[in-house]
């Protein structure tokens, strides 16, 4: 028989045996192990928890909060049993749709959709510190520095990019804004407009008594005395979605989305981020004849943008590839007019394109490094492509479908070749043949579909744990990420060494009431964690 209900059966037992073997006059059974400090010198924080896994969640849409998971033990409580749930204290928006995770400066920030309140989360007290920026109900993307104090977003009801620098907020006249982007150093602001071939950036005044707004610039704000103007970017774009950035900050990677969005041509265009710094003003028109161009110089006949043919939303780097995930649209056979996703790499050192292999169909969005070389791809609205049509094919034509039928948005993928091999996860099985065994999900959502588990809305990395935790469909679901190499000898409860690549672990004690929208794991090592 399996037990599930982990902590409830345990609780009684430690608690009996830690006070029979303090009467005994034996040491006490240690249940958690916490230092004055933990990693790089962090304080231990009121949960007493060091691998916290931090979930954003709605009730209905009316009320939500931000739950403190045990990532380590996979637990939503303590072991004993005596605390059901940690949260962090003070945080009350109704619909917290995404995180911006610092772990190194212990800080954190949690956008609400309904109002658009950028909140600012401590860490170490685990208690909220108040609203850094506001951006208007529904904003679809906002960015924060680690340290800066810098804070951008989309603010498209009112079609304005909004940067709040400091306590000061400008709101930059931009008409259909869409994706925002910093870079880590605080010096580089980039926005992208729906359904729009161009790419704008923000520049900063010098500051002098009559400062001169620069060629070509779509606004500046305070109108009588600017400081930041919104300007185009040279180059070539095609439906530009998204921007990444290299690991050494000196390229920037415009994600060209192209027929995903109404485009003709999916590629990556390369930038050189000195040419895109605030304090760098223009002195020409950007879109004119003969102004500077921004576009990297690649090796001879490496054209750029670099055409992307599987597609690209989302992409990731290490040091030897960029790592693009996207949709390619069929134009020819039984399945054109619909979708199909992929993985993309391509070679950092001399710029090849390394072929399309298929992953989960929908709009890609989440991308992460984790334990053993895997590479984990997350994507929202994934059963209306391909691998839904091709579900609904092997379902009439034979009866049962095989793992290119499996349309679920979560894809696992080998990292560091420029081929990789990858899965989409869970790996379910539909059939209405007696001869092939149906697979299910492992642990249906509350709408109990047996083989879809809904979007992917959020991704991290337990780091050093072999594990993450995502919100998928609405709710925690956590996977393995292989088996640890050098197996750890455990605590009560801690699972810690791993399990076969891909193998879900059971959520009925990570579960949380109500809708999950996103998770962050708030203690990794560094920034790039997550």
């Amino acid at each position: 028989m399996k037990i599930r209900s982990f902590p409830a059966l345990i609780a009684s037992g430690l608690l009996l045996a830690a006070a029979t073997l303090a009467l005994s006059g034996c040491n006490v059974v240690v249940l958690y192990k916490t230092p004055q400090y933990g990693y790089a010198g962090r304080p231990v924080p009121p949960s007493g928890l060091l691998q916290r896994v931090m979930a954003a969640y709605t009730a209905n849409g009316t009320s939500g909060g931000l739950a403190i998971l045990d990532g380590l033990r996979d637990l939503r409580g303590n072991i004993q049993n005596t605390i059901p749930g940690f949260k962090i204290s003070g945080f009350s928006e109704a619909v917290p749709i995404s995180i911006i995770n610092y772990p190194e400066q212990t800080t954190g920030y949690v956008l609400g959709y309904t109002d658009g309140n950028l909140t600012a989360i401590n860490y170490s007290k685990e208690t909220a510190s108040g609203t850094v920026a506001k951006f208007g109900a529904e904003s679809p993307s906002v960015a924060a520095t680690p340290v800066a104090g810098i804070y951008a977003g989309a603010a498209p009801q009112s079609g304005v990019l909004v940067v709040t620098a400091g306590s000061t907020t400008y709101d930059l006249n931009l008409p259909g804004v869409n994706q925002v982007a910093i870079n880590p150093g605080g010096s580089v602001i980039l926005a992208t407009v729906e359904n729009s071939d161009l790419l704008y950036r923000v520049v900063l005044l010098p500051q002098v008594p009559n400062p001169t707004p620069p060629p070509g610039y779509v606004d500046c704000e305070p109108l009588l005395l600017p400081v930041y103007c919104v300007v185009p970017v040279g180059g070539t774009y095609d439906r530009p979605s998204n921007v990444s950035f290299s690991l050494d900050g000196n390229t920037a990677y415009v994600l060209n989305s192209g027929p995903e969005n109404g485009g003709k041509t999916a590629s990556v265009s390369f930038l050189n981020t000195s040419a895109l710094y605030l304090n760098n003003i223009p002195t020409v028109n950007p879109l004119g004849s003969g102004a500077p161009s921004p576009l990297a110089t690649l090796p001879s006949g490496i054209p750029n943008p670099i055409p992307v043919p599987g597609g690209v939303t989302a992409a990731i780097s290490d040091s030897s590839y960029l790592y693009l995930s996207g949709q390619q649209l069929q134009t020819t056979g039984a399945y054109k007019g619909l979708f199909a996703g992929n993985l993309t790499t391509i070679n950092l050192a001399n710029y090849s394109v390394g072929p399309a292999v298929p992953i989960s169909d929908g709009t890609h969005t989440k991308m992460l490094f984790a334990d053993n070389n895997t590479l984990w791809i997350g994507a929202s609205n994934c059963s209306n492509g391909v691998r839904f049509a091709t579900a609904a094919s092997e379902l009439s034509s034979q009866g049962y479908t095989d793992q290119s039928g499996n349309y679920n948005c979560l894809t696992l993928a080998t990292a560091g070749v420029a081929a990789p091999t990858a899965q989409v996860l869970p790996a379910v099985v539909q059939s209405n043949v007696s001869s092939v065994a149906a697979v299910p999900v492992p642990y249906p959502n509350t709408n109990q579909n047996q083989y879809y588990y809904g979007s992917l809305t959020g991704l991290c990395w337990v780091q050093n744990y072999y594990k993450v935790y995502t919100a998928y469909g609405g709710q925690i679901h956590a996977f393995y990420t292989g088996v640890n190499p050098v197996p750890q000898q455990t605590q009560q409860g801690e699972n810690a060494n791993g399990g076969t690549p891909g193998s879900e672990i059971d959520n009925i004690n990570v579960t949380v009431q109500g809708t999950v929208l996103d998770v962050a794991y708030i203690d990794a090592e560094s920034n790039s964690a997550n």
